[in-house]
């Protein structure tokens, strides 16, 4: 059983509200859950914490976080009022 606020590790592709390519072994957590389980309202945020993405996954995309998981960092396209790819750990603005 999944709960609010609780984060998962997606286990499958999964598209974005607003286009973002989402991948297995991404983390995100969760926002809201529809009836039954079927799927949750998912955030994904980026290691400095802004909002990545905000996705709908079906229960059978993700998983719960284990004791053996642990952080990976990737770069994706980021809406900020536009498409854009931001590249955290290139940049200059800190």
């Amino acid at each position: 059983m999944f709960e609010e606020y609780e984060q998962i590790v997606l286990t499958a592709d999964v598209l974005g509200d607003e286009g973002e390519e989402l991948k297995p072994g991404d983390v995100g957590s969760i926002l809201y859950i529809h009836p039954n389980q079927e799927a949750f309202v998912v955030e994904f945020i980026s290691l400095d914490g802004e909002t990545a993405a905000i996705a709908t996954v079906r229960s059978s995309q993700a998983r719960a976080v284990t004791s053996t998981d642990f952080t990976h960092s990737r770069t994706i396209p980021i809406r900020q009022g536009g498409s854009q790819t931001i590249d955290h750990q290139a940049r200059s603005d800190n």
